[in-house]
C-alpha cells in the first residue's frame, strides 16, 4: 500500500444535543488529496483518479477506514483500531474532499482536542493509503515520478506530518468555549486590546470606560459583524 499526505483543508465542530457525552458530535472535513501536485514522494494525482472508489463505496457501503497516523504502521493491533468513518467524499476541482465523524473514545477524543487547538492546531494533516491501480510514469526532468490516473483508495488518516503543503486549515467552528474566542477576535479587530476585550467578556462595556450612545450604537454594529464573518 501506497501513502502520499496532505493537509486539512477545514475543520467543523459541532455540538451534539446527546447529553449522554461531553464530546459532543466531533466532525471535520478537509482534503485527503489535492490534484495536479507533486507531493515529496514524487507522485502526483489526476482528477478522476478516486472515480472508482467512490462509486464502490457509495454502491456497497464499504468506505475507507479512519485512521491515525495511518494505524502505527501497524505494529499492534490498538493502532489498526479506526478512530471514526468517513461519513462521504467527493472530488472537486481541488482534489479529494472528505467529510469525517471521530468516534466517541480516546484516541478520537485526543485528536479532536490537538485539532482544536489555539493558536494553531497541533495536528492539521491528512494522508491517504491507497494501491495504485494505474499510473504513468513521469518523463520530464524535475517533474512527477509517476502521474497517478486511478487509485483504489484503503485509508485516510490524520497525521502530525503531512508532506504536502497545497492545502491548509480555513475554517474551525466550535461551540463552547470557541464562541468566547471568536468574540474575544471580534472585539480586537473593532479596535479593542486583547486585556480590554478580556474584560469586556468578563464584565461588560462599563469596564473599559464610557461611550455615548451613538459611539455604543456603531460600535456594536460594527462587532456583531465581525462575528458573523469569523464564524462562517
Amino acid at each position: 500500500m501506497h501513502r502520499i499526505n496532505c493537509n486539512l483543508m477545514e475543520l467543523k465542530f459541532a455540538s451534539s444535543d446527546d447529553k449522554s457525552t461531553n464530546t459532543g458530535v466531533m466532525e471535520f472535513s478537509g482534503y485527503g488529496a489535492v490534484f495536479e501536485n507533486v507531493d515529496s514522494y514524487g507522485d502526483m494525482i489526476r482528477k478522476g483518479a478516486f472515480i472508482d472508489t467512490l462509486k464502490e463505496a457509495r454502491k456497497t457501503g464499504n468506505w475507507p477506514s479512519l485512521l491515525l497516523q495511518h494505524g502505527g504502521f501497524g505494529f499492534d493491533a490498538d493502532d489498526m483500531m479506526p478512530i471514526g468513518i468517513i461519513d462521504s467524499m467527493e472530488e472537486d476541482k481541488i482534489g479529494l474532499k472528505i467529510y469525517a465523524v471521530l468516534a466517541d473514545i480516546q484516541r478520537a477524543r485526543d485528536a479532536y482536542a490537538l485539532m482544536k487547538m489555539t493558536p494553531r492546531p497541533a495536528i492539521s494533516g491528512l494522508s491517504i493509503g491507497y494501491i495504485p491501480v494505474a499510473f504513468e510514469n513521469g518523463t520530464e526532468q524535475g517533474g512527477p515520478r509517476r502521474i497517478l490516473t486511478k487509485i483504489k483508495l484503503m485509508e485516510v488518516s490524520l497525521v502530525t506530518f503531512p508532506a504536502n503543503d497545497k492545502a491548509r486549515i480555513t475554517d474551525v467552528k466550535s461551540d463552547g468555549h470557541g464562541g468566547v474566542r471568536i468574540a474575544e477576535q471580534a472585539l480586537r479587530e473593532a479596535g479593542f486590546s486583547r486585556n480590554e476585550a478580556k474584560r469586556i467578556l468578563a464584565h461588560g462595556y462599563k469596564s473599559v470606560g464610557q461611550c455615548d450612545a451613538e459611539e455604543m450604537d456603531g460600535l456594536a454594529m460594527q462587532i456583531k459583524r465581525n462575528i458573523a464573518i469569523l464564524s462562517n
